[in-house]
């Protein structure tokens, strides 16, 4: 599974896209400086997310949206599109793609 695969995943169990949870996180207080432990609780309470997604999400938290280029252009279960991961939310992927942009 690829880090994006994973990002869109917790979208899909909370409903929220990658940037409305980081956006919710702020509001919490939890910043670069968050323990995974307190991240983990939340989205495990709140959403019922499993903790391999929530690790995800907390490690684009703590690092943002730029990612190792390691496994971007391979041909394995891990594969990335690109360096950068979205968070717009997997509507706007799909809109993008039927209009062409």
């Amino acid at each position: 599974m690829s880090f994006q695969a994973y990002i869109d995943a917790v979208e899909k169990k909370t409903g929220k896209t990658p940037a409305e949870l980081l956006g919710e996180a702020a509001e919490r207080g939890y910043g670069t400086d968050a323990k995974a432990g307190v991240v983990l609780d939340w989205l495990s309470t709140e959403y019922g997310v499993g903790r391999g997604h929530a690790m995800a999400f907390f490690a684009l938290m703590k690092n943002g949206t730029e990612i190792s280029d390691k496994h971007v252009g391979s041909a394995g279960a891990h594969r990335d599109e690109s360096t950068t991961l979205r968070v717009d939310g997997l509507a706007n992927r799909g809109r993008q793609a039927a209009d062409g942009s």
